[in-house]
């Protein structure tokens, strides 16, 4: 294989990433190449190492470094409020809420939303070990932290209806969260007053 067809490759594969094109992959390439060599090196062991090891909490499909070990927010789950759940749909939104400090409860990650023509269904979303916490703990509430957008409110509708069956309060942020956003774009005041003044379903 030439030298060529290496840097072709490497250039490929940058573009993996979100908002990396091909002259953005160029770029990252030669400068690897011509100053971070180590550097990339030492990044690539770690980017191979977290693909092969981190894995889904789970409890609440949160990531965790150990397969079939709970995640570090529900390994401190006795630290924390207990009596509701806030469902998001990616672990990035976990990340945001626990950053702007409004919220204190428990978790948990859907990874994506309903949508059939792509063939994501209940159970790609793990929504029977949803429905296993409400049959199985002392939820008092279920916070719908979903994005603004038409498979947000479907899948909202959704698990409310689930969750009611149950005779869970179901409530979900709105306010200062922009149609069609997602929570990591949020600032943390803003994020906190959605949480403030959540409204029930």
């Amino acid at each position: 294989m030439s030298s060529s067809t290496l840097l072709d490759n490497l250039i490929e594969s940058l573009q993996v990433m979100p908002g990396v094109g091909p002259v953005s992959a160029t770029r990252i390439a030669y400068y690897l190449l011509d100053r971070k060599r180590q550097e990339g090196l030492n990044m690539a062991q770690i980017i191979e190492q977290s693909l092969k090891n981190i894995s889904l909490c789970p409890h609440c499909r949160n990531y965790t470094d150990e397969e079939n070990e709970p995640c570090e927010l529900c390994k401190s789950d006795k630290r924390r409020s207990s009596g509701s759940i806030c469902v998001v749909e990616t672990p990035t939104d976990v990340s945001a809420i626990e950053s702007s400090s409004s919220y204190s409860g428990n978790y948990f990650v859907l990874h994506g939303h309903l949508s059939p023509l792509d063939g994501i269904g209940p159970k790609e979303l793990g929504l029977d070990v949803l429905r296993s916490r409400l049959e199985n703990e002392d939820v008092k509430e279920l916070i719908l932290a979903l994005s603004q957008t038409v498979e947000g409110d479907v899948t909202a509708s959704y698990i409310a209806s689930m969750a009611k069956k149950y005779g869970i309060t179901v409530s979900r942020i709105a306010t200062g969260v922009p149609l069609g956003g997602d929570l990591g774009s949020v600032d943390g005041n803003t994020l906190a007053m959605s949480f403030n003044y959540r409204r029930n379903m």
